[in-house]
């Protein structure tokens, strides 16, 4: 009897909090699309980062230059993100999307005499922009492919960089 009077507050505490064991197991499936976006936007920030205005801007070698570094560095952690939650049943998959940021630089780059900036040119994902005479990476466009047990999502992101 002791301890069944014991007991009574532990399930009464039990019973306001609302705890059931299936949104306790939800809480650790959080959005994986979501994940690869914040996932995403810290690698293309640290894989731009030193590359801004390092390289003169020529289109025909050192801009050409600076893509290839942007995405040497930003390719190991595109297969980090590949095979991070496998195990979990998530596989993410990445590919870069030239048609996308060949239209986010036609959107966002300014046209005309009075620009502030140069050129902006869009090569293999990579946005990049002619500044006091240096190349600015300014975007990368990829693919993501997430599937899970849940479903499949697909999404076009381009990160700023």
């Amino acid at each position: 009897m002791v301890v069944a009077v014991a007991l009574a507050p532990v399930v009464l505490a039990y019973l306001q909090l609302g705890y059931h064991a299936d949104v306790a197991a939800s809480a650790d499936h959080a959005d994986p699309a979501a994940n690869a976006d914040r996932y995403l936007e810290r690698a293309v920030h640290e894989a731009a980062a030193d590359v801004q205005g390092e390289y003169a801007w020529n289109p025909d070698a050192e801009t050409g230059a600076a893509v290839d570094r942007v995405r040497e560095r930003l390719d190991p952690k595109r297969d980090r993100i590949a095979d991070a939650r496998v195990t979990a049943g998530t596989v993410t998959r990445t590919r870069y999307n030239d048609s996308a940021a060949r239209a986010w630089a036609s959107d966002r780059c300014p046209r005309g005499p009075n620009r502030q900036f140069g050129d902006c040119d869009a090569r293999r994902g990579v946005v990049v922009q002619e500044r006091a005479g240096r190349t600015h990476v300014l975007a990368v466009a990829l693919e993501v492919t997430v599937t899970t047990e849940r479903g499949r999502t697909e999404m076009t992101l381009v990160v700023e960089a």
